[in-house]
């Protein structure tokens, strides 16, 4: 890998870092404040969108903000995470309180901390003609060209998260004894500088982490939509503010999924959308891959029975790799809205 490339990617890996870092003091309150009139406003507590995508269009209009209000919430935009599972240490203080990302995730979380339930999920995106997903990576020159490669080598992947399935996933199908591989936990922001570094030999890179690994000459093994994947998206939300402002969540949902289908039919408009130039602002090619993944983005939706099953299936491949210290109930960690009037 060249020069060039090598300090990309340590230069990365330090944005994330200290972009994770930005967690704002003013959100470590609780999950509701008095308002004028003596009544309890119900907060949600988000993380900073970034410059793309549906929520930072949220943030930018201020339509999420007009909408809670006529549930009497309100939302409060928190630091940046570069995964769920970077996020998780801001989820259990109560900074954070509504956070989408994967089952496998949420499990891993939920397997030692049971204060989230996932309320909404999303289907997998497996059309070809979306953007890069995330996947594994290698250098250009590596030796390793499949999976079966992979034997004695050292691959990066978050910790009970969804690099960590993948992987575990990916080595299942190619018959690769697991033990046979180190697994080296890291959030994507370690990941980066370990693998420009050549720390480790592959990383799976998850959520932006993928395409930019790619758009600097970084080779991909494997994709997670071509796998037989069971890690279906989430949304999680605290219990508190689901027990105490159902309606609140049911707002950010709706929302959500409204902007999301503008999303898909005019993808462009969601790119950029506080900075179209600085180090925030994609081009070119990570422009174009941005603009067809949103094409192919699914929205979330409500849970239904058969979600169970994948939640059992994430779950099972996780136990019987030890990456769970405790088991979870599929049925306890599920938000049960026909609970909630309609």
């Amino acid at each position: 890998m060249s020069t060039t490339k090598l300090r990309w990617f340590r230069r990365a890996g330090a944005a994330v870092a200290a972009a994770a870092l930005a967690f704002t003091a003013t959100a470590c309150g609780g999950d509701s404040e008095a308002t004028d009139n003596g009544s309890a406003q119900t907060v949600l507590k988000l993380i900073d969108p970034g410059n793309a995508g549906v929520l930072a269009y949220a943030k930018k209009t201020g339509i999420l903000d007009r909408e809670l209000r006529k549930v009497n919430a309100r939302v409060e935009w928190g630091g940046h995470y570069a995964s769920f599972t970077a996020a998780t240490e801001a989820i259990r203080a109560g900074a954070v309180n509504v956070q989408s990302g994967a089952i496998s995730p949420a499990l891993g979380y939920l397997s030692s901390t049971p204060d989230i339930k996932i309320f909404s999920f999303g289907d997998p995106v497996t059309d070809q003609r979306a953007g890069a997903g995330d996947g594994l990576v290698v250098k250009p020159d590596s030796p390793i060209k499949n999976v079966q490669d992979l034997v004695g080598k050292r691959v990066a992947v978050n910790r009970a998260g969804h690099g960590e399935y993948l992987l575990l996933l990916a080595l299942e199908q190619a018959g690769v004894p697991v033990d046979k591989v180190e697994r080296v936990y890291m959030q994507p922001d370690q990941a980066a500088g370990a693998f420009a570094a050549g720390k480790v030999d592959a990383w799976v890179a998850i959520v932006d982490a993928f395409p930019e690994a790619l758009a600097q000459g970084a080779r991909p093994i494997f994709r997670g939509r071509d796998l037989p994947s069971d890690d279906l998206g989430i949304t999680v939300a605290s219990n508190k503010v689901l027990a105490e402002n159902p309606k609140a969540i049911q707002t950010y949902l709706k929302v959500v999924q409204d902007l999301t289908a503008e999303l898909r039919a005019n993808p462009e408009k969601f790119q950029n959308v506080f900075e179209d130039k600085g180090p925030r602002a994609a081009s070119g090619a990570r422009l174009q891959d941005n603009v067809e993944t949103a094409r192919y983005t699914n929205p979330p939706r409500l849970p239904k029975a058969e979600d169970n099953a994948s939640i059992e299936k994430v779950a099972a491949l996780f136990k019987k790799y030890n990456v769970l210290p405790n088991p979870v109930d599929p049925a306890a960690v599920v938000f049960d809205w026909s609970k909630v009037p309609a």
